[in-house]
């Protein structure tokens, strides 16, 4: 008989409150949201228990967050001090097993079938670990596959009775998967969005297990090929392995969200300037180079376009993608120049490729080197280590 996985599925509570606390104790046991300002569209990041408690949660717009908690205090975040937490965090756990699978910068999955001791244990042993040497809490979900584990974790941490952090470890034994999934509202099954539950719910399928127990064929009729998928889903079947290798990712982007609908070129095109930096910054850090330059915008209406560039050679350099974004936003601004209410900037059609040309295709070691030197001063001293001259000449006025 096959030796069933054991797959863990850590995630940091409130992980950017945790680490605003850390900075400043004050603001412990106290509603208080990490994100933008109220009054520029600004959206909750993260939020305190104590925050969440008073009806505050992740995504919402901070006006409105502001509204439902009156008394609530706003941070904005420091995300480069947010990166070395994570980092911190992500070496502890790979230092446990090199079958470690970053989500996110505060969540990942772990395969320590390897390791002879009870997923459990091995769970308590990690979450000690970080509340210990780094101070931040974190919950664990603990199962035989990636699926069960992410929402045991979820539901852990919705159950627990601490009225803080949750810190909570919540394990499934193999075998029991349908039976601890079967209860559990609808929703909570991945693959499930809005639009999907409410057909479901319009068949009466509110819970898990119902799903699990639903004809084959009806519900082929009506989710087509995407019917067997759901119904493995919902028996806790996922065979899919832990992953660390972050080539695997489809595409870098960055994007942002303007105060006000921007109509002014010149700041327009210096955005995509600074986006095309970070994602090269990424790129580089990552050993990736990508073959597709996109760009996107959101026009005031929120009708959004979505152009591309595909590539006879793969990038990371980031002159080359600023050439190609700003290529493309001349194309449509050319066309249409209105107010722009978000614009972002990606690549995609990633692979290793450590050889590349510069603008001029000629060698480009000298290129290189200066920017593994810029990547050394970024990764040091975060992004405002350095910063182009532009930039500097516009805080000059």
């Amino acid at each position: 008989m096959e030796r069933a996985r054991k797959i863990l599925h850590v995630d940091l509570d409130a992980f950017f409150c945790a680490v605003e606390e850390q900075l400043d104790p004050s603001l412990k046991g106290k509603p208080f949201a990490v994100g933008g300002d109220p009054n520029q569209r600004g959206v909750v990041s993260s939020c305190s228990y104590a925050a969440r408690r008073l009806g505050v949660h992740s995504a919402m717009p901070m006006s409105q967050a502001v509204r439902v908690c009156p008394g609530l205090l706003i941070v904005h975040g420091g995300h480069h001090l947010y990166r070395e937490k994570s980092e911190e965090v992500m070496a502890i756990l790979r230092n446990w097993t090199p079958l470690m699978e970053p989500v996110s910068i505060d969540e990942a999955f772990l395969d320590v079938s390897d390791i002879p001791k009870d997923g459990r244990m091995i769970a308590l042993e990690i979450q000690k670990e970080i509340n210990s040497r780094i101070v931040l809490p974190c919950s664990f979900g603990v199962a035989s596959n990636k699926l069960v584990a992410k929402i045991a974790n979820t539901i852990g941490k919705k159950k627990s009775k601490s009225g803080s952090y949750p810190n909570a470890v919540t394990q499934v034994l193999p075998g029991s998967e349908a039976a601890f999934l079967a209860p559990l509202p609808i929703g909570e099954l991945w693959g499930v969005g809005d639009r999907t539950e409410k057909l479901l719910r319009d068949l009466g399928i509110c819970r898990i297990g119902q799903l699990a127990s639903y004809p084959s064929g009806h519900l082929s009729k009506i989710f087509g090929r995407h019917a067997g998928s759901m119904r493995d889903r919902a028996l806790g079947l996922d065979d899919r392995p832990v992953d660390p290798d972050p080539q695997e990712a489809k595409s870098v982007s960055q994007e942002c969200t303007f105060a006000q609908d921007v109509d002014d070129e010149s700041l327009l095109r210096k955005t995509i300037l600074h986006q095309s930096d970070q994602i090269g910054f990424r790129l580089r850090k990552y050993g990736l180079c990508g073959n597709t330059v996109r760009l996107k915008l959101r026009w005031s209406n929120f009708v959004t376009l979505s152009r591309q560039i595909k590539l006879d050679q793969r990038i990371c350099q980031n002159d080359w993608i600023n050439l190609h974004a700003q290529n493309l936003f001349t194309d449509i601004w050319q066309k249409e120049s209105r107010p722009i209410r978000l614009i972002g900037v990606g690549v995609s059609g990633l692979s290793p490729e450590p050889v590349q040309l510069s603008l001029f295709q000629q060698p480009s070691d000298k290129i290189d080197r200066l920017l593994q030197a810029v990547d050394e001063i970024r990764i040091r001293y975060g992004e405002k280590g350095l910063k182009r001259g532009i930039e500097l000449e516009e805080e000059s006025f």
